[in-house]
């Protein structure tokens, strides 16, 4: 089994990613930049392509942030490390030590750089992941509420693949294959889940877990596969900036 790192850097400014990749060149023989990544889009879509060990990540880029990443992966597809390129204030620097996730203040010094990487060859648990997301995302639910005609129903939002308009009702698809059908418009689960990046809506009957996206389909005026087999309505001038989101191709 090759002893290889794969790495891959997303950050916008071009200077700062050659640096880094020329130390890494130069101080570690056994580690690979497969890939260098101006913006997040560029990034989910090397990091689907390239399956990397580590990512360095950069959180503050121009119209987005870093820390968004998280969302476009299910705990379960993650296979990678991240360590954090930034110049963000100290407490933020305290967040991302609870969740044991390393990190590099700009301009990079080669002694940081070769603290952080031996601290990852030393503990690649993945469930550091689910932990930062949790650190650094307190505020967004886990669960969303649904009022049923004899209970209220308390559903998992990671388990929901998408939410469909059914005139004045939604109906909720979960990933179990069952369905929810609610007295509250599509409308009122958009704006209740507007500062939650893992759900956009696509079409005027369709609110998505961007998650659940594994393809977009050309033909028949296009739609999006969610879990290989559920067809979704995409609106053609959301088409774009959906596949940009999440780094699909509808080539």
């Amino acid at each position: 089994m090759s002893n290889t790192i794969k790495a891959i850097i997303i950050e916008d400014e071009k200077m700062a990613r050659t640096v880094l990749k020329g130390m890494l060149e130069e101080y570690f023989d056994h580690v690979e930049v497969v890939a260098l990544c101006a913006d997040l889009p560029s990034g989910v879509a090397a990091i689907k392509k390239h399956a990397p060990d580590l990512v360095f990540l950069d959180i503050e880029m121009p119209g987005q942030s870093g820390l968004d990443l998280l969302h476009y992966f299910p705990d379960e597809e993650v296979s990678f490390s991240i360590i954090f390129t930034t110049a963000y204030n100290q407490y933020a620097i305290q967040a991302f030590k609870l969740s044991a996730v390393d990190y590099l203040l700009k301009p990079i010094e080669p002694e940081e750089l070769e603290r952080s990487m031996e601290r990852y060859q030393k503990s690649r648990d993945r469930k550091d992941l689910q932990l930062l997301r949790n650190n650094l995302n307190p505020k967004l639910p886990k669960k969303i509420a649904i009022n049923t005609a004899n209970s209220v129903r308390f559903v998992e939002l990671d388990n929901i693949l998408f939410f469909k308009a059914e005139g004045a009702y939604t109906q909720l698809m979960l990933n179990d294959d069952s369905t929810i059908l609610v007295s509250k418009g599509l409308k009122n689960y958009e704006e209740m889940l507007a500062e939650d990046s893992r759900f956009y809506r696509c079409h005027k009957s369709y609110m998505i877990h961007v998650g659940a996206i594994t393809e977009y389909v050309k033909s028949d005026g296009g739609y999006l596969l969610l879990a290989n087999k559920y067809e979704v309505s995409v609106s053609a001038e959301k088409v774009n900036e959906l596949l940009t989101l999440v780094g699909l191709s509808g080539k």
